[in-house]
C-alpha cells in the first residue's frame, strides 16, 4: 500500500462513485494505491476519469457489482437503504463507511483546512487548492466541483496540507478535525435535516469544537448568521486554545477589506492583514467571489503561508465548472452555467453578472432543487429571479427526495411575478432550447441556474441559437 492509505480503505467499493464528493475520495485513494471499484447510475466523464486512474466503474446498481473481497463499502447520505449493493454488503458482512469518515481518514497525519458555510464552499476550497499548488506546496484536496485547471475535483499531493470542502447538509462535517476551519456564512438550508436556525448554529458550533488545539477559525464578519456564530463560538471556546480571525468589509473585521473594484470579469481587492496592505487580483467576477478569496487568503496565512506570496497566487484560480462557467457563444448570445440553487446564491450570481455585463439583457433558465427547499424558500427564489430581465422556471429537480403534495415550481413563478419579474414556466425540458432561442438576441446573456441537470441545457441552447 502507498503511504497514508488506511488499511480499511485498500479495496473500497463506492456506491454512487460518480458523485462530486464520492469521486474525489475515490480518486485520492486510487492515487494512493488502493484498488478502487464502484458503481454509478449513468456513464459520465467522471466515470471515465476514474477508470483512467485504474478504478473499476460499473454502470447501474446490482448486487453482483460488489466484489466479495471488498474491504469496505463507501456511501453518501443520498444512497437509499434498499440499494442492492448495500444489501449485498450486509449479507457478506462488509463494513459500510460514510463518505465523511472515508475523507476524514485521508486527512490523518496532514494539516487539514476545512471549508464550511451555506454558500461558497466549493469556490473557496478551489481557490486554496489552486493558489497553494501555484506556490509549489503540492496540497491534497477534495472539492465538490471540477476546477477549470487542472480539471479535477481531487488530488493526492506530496505536501503536508489537505484542503477539503466540509459539507454541513447532513452534519458530516462533524467528522473532521481541521487545523484551520473556514465558516463563510451560516443560513438555514437543508430543511430535511435542520428544523431551525438554532439547529444550524448548534451544528456549526460542533464543527468549530472539532478544530485542533492551537488551531484557527476563520469566519466572515459581514454575514449576520456568521457574526452570531462567532459570538457563540467565543463564549463556548473560553479556555480553549483556539484563535478566531474574522474577515470582511465590516469595520471590526480582523482582516479588513478596504475595496473591491470590478474590472469586467475580474476584481481587484485590497485588504489589510496583520497591519500590511495587500492588493491582488481575483480572476472571476462578483463581490462574493472576491470575499471568498479573502477567506482563502486568511486561512492560508493562519497555516503559515506568507500572505504576500499567497495573495498574487490567488489570481491563478480561474473558476470551477458550474460556478459562472462560460459554456459558449452563438448568434451573439453568451451562455453561462451557474450552480446557484439557494436564494442567496442566486442573488449573488445575478448581481455579479449584472456588474460584469452592464446593460445587456440577462435571461435565466432556473431549475429548483429539492421539494423541501422549494417549500421553504420558493418565495425568496422568485424574488431573486426579479433581478433578471426574463426567466424560465423548470419543474423541481427531486434529487434524493420524494414529492411533497402541493409543492411545485409554480410557487416560485407566482412569487417572481409578484415581485414584478417577467417569468414563465416550462414543464418540458425538451422545449427549453427553443423557448430561450426565441427570447434572446445578440448581446444577451443566458444563465442556466440550479443544482440539478439544468446544466445539460447549455449546449442545447447554443446549438439551437447556432441554427
Amino acid at each position: 500500500m502507498a503511504p497514508g492509505l488506511p488499511t480499511a480503505m485498500d479495496r473500497p467499493h463506492f456506491i454512487g462513485i460518480g458523485g462530486a464528493g464520492m469521486s474525489g475520495i475515490a480518486k485520492i485513494l486510487a492515487q494512493r494505491g488502493a484498488k478502487v471499484a464502484g458503481s454509478d447510475a449513468k456513464e459520465s466523464a467522471t466515470a471515465e476519469a476514474l477508470r483512467t486512474l485504474g478504478a473499476t466503474v460499473h454502470i447501474g446498481h446490482a448486487a453482483e457489482h460488489l466484489a466479495d473481497d471488498a474491504s469496505c463499502v463507501v456511501v453518501s447520505s443520498a444512497i437509499r437503504a434498499d440499494n442492492p449493493e448495500l444489501a449485498r454488503a450486509a449479507e457478506l458482512g462488509i463494513p459500510v463507511v460514510h463518505r465523511s469518515d472515508a475523507l476524514a481518514s485521508l486527512m490523518d497525519g496532514l494539516r487539514p483546512i476545512a471549508v464550511a458555510g451555506t454558500h461558497g464552499k466549493t469556490t473557496t476550497t478551489s481557490m486554496l487548492a489552486v493558489s497553494l499548488s501555484e506556490l509549489g506546496l503540492a496540497p491534497s484536496y477534495a472539492i465538490g466541483g471540477d476546477l477549470d485547471a487542472p480539471g479535477t475535483n481531487a488530488l493526492h499531493g506530496d505536501g503536508e496540507i489537505f484542503v477539503a470542502e466540509a459539507d454541513e447538509s447532513d452534519r458530516s462535517f462533524h467528522k473532521y478535525a481541521p487545523e484551520v476551519a473556514i465558516v463563510l456564512n451560516v443560513e438555514l438550508d437543508h430543511h430535511a435535516n435542520y428544523a431551525s436556525m438554532d439547529e444550524i448554529h448548534e451544528s456549526f458550533e460542533t464543527f468549530a469544537d472539532r478544530i485542533t488545539e492551537g488551531g484557527t477559525l476563520v469566519v466572515s464578519a459581514d454575514h449576520e448568521g456568521a457574526r452570531e456564530f462567532t459570538r457563540r463560538v467565543r463564549a463556548r471556546a473560553a479556555g480553549r486554545d483556539l484563535r478566531v480571525v474574522t474577515y470582511g468589509e465590516a469595520p471590526d473585521a480582523d482582516v479588513r477589506v478596504l475595496s473591491i473594484v470590478p474590472q469586467g470579469l475580474r476584481s481587484e481587492v485590497t485588504v489589510v492583514l496583520d497591519g500590511a496592505e495587500l492588493t491582488f487580483a481575483v480572476s472571476v467576477p462578483g463581490r462574493h467571489y472576491a470575499l471568498n478569496a479573502v477567506a482563502a487568503l486568511t486561512a492560508g496565512a493562519a497555516l503559515g503561508v506568507p500572505a504576500a506570496e499567497l495573495a498574487p497566487a490567488l489570481a491563478a484560480y480561474t473558476g470551477v465548472k458550474r460556478r459562472l462557467q462560460l459554456k459558449g457563444e452563438a448568434a451573439g448570445v453568451q451562455v453561462i452555467d451557474s450552480y446557484a440553487h439557494h436564494p442567496t446564491e442566486m442573488t449573488a450570481d445575478l448581481e455579479a453578472m449584472r456588474g460584469a455585463v452592464g446593460d445587456a439583457r440577462i435571461l435565466v433558465v432556473f431549475q429548483p432543487h429539492l421539494f423541501s427547499r422549494t417549500q421553504e424558500l420558493g418565495e425568496e427564489m422568485g424574488q431573486a429571479l426579479a433581478l433578471a430581465d426574463s426567466s424560465v422556471v423548470l419543474d423541481i429537480y427531486p434529487a434524493r427526495e420524494d414529492p411533497i403534495p402541493g409543492v411545485t415550481s409554480e410557487l416560485i413563478v407566482e412569487a417572481a411575478r409578484a415581485a414584478g419579474a417577467d417569468v414563465r414556466a416550462v414543464h418540458d425540458k425538451a422545449e427549453v432550447a427553443q423557448v430561450v432561442a426565441g427570447m434572446s438576441g445578440p448581446g444577451d446573456l443566458v444563465l442556466t441556474m440550479g443544482a440539478g441537470d439544468v446544466t445539460d441545457l447549455g449546449p442545447e441552447i447554443l446549438a439551437r441559437l447556432a441554427r
